[in-house]
């Protein structure tokens, strides 16, 4: 059964330009990331969050297959960053392993920004 969705997600903050922002909705922290690494060059992080996706190790692809039964169409990237932001990685980390493990053909993408470990 997909999670509901939550009315706050979380903020995110660039520490290298004092951005700070609210996001609603788990993917809408990707979109502000790549919007602020496009025009900065800057990495933004979550600060907090208000999601209860937990995971129990820092290793992407395992995390992304704890996930997964969670959630049907795929695990929103946003909710991943976030539950392995906790665990100390950073959003631009996350989104480097998934493109490795997509290229490697470990995972798919059953929606836009949305991941499953094949």
């Amino acid at each position: 059964m997909e999670r509901e969705k939550s009315a706050h997600a979380g903020a995110l903050a660039c520490p290298t330009c004092d951005f700070h922002t609210t996001v609603a909705e788990p993917n809408d922290a990707i979109e502000c990331y790549r919007r602020h690494r496009s025009v900065t060059g800057h990495a933004i992080a979550w600060e907090r969050t208000a999601l209860d996706a937990a995971v129990e190790t820092d290793d992407v692809e395992t995390a992304l297959d704890g996930l997964g039964d969670e959630y049907g169409e795929g695990v929103p990237l946003g909710v991943l960053t976030a539950a392995l932001a906790e665990r100390g990685v950073t959003i631009e980390e996350t989104l480097d392993a998934i493109y490795a493990l997509r290229m490697e053909g470990a995972i798919y993408e059953p929606r836009d920004d949305r991941v499953l470990v094949v």
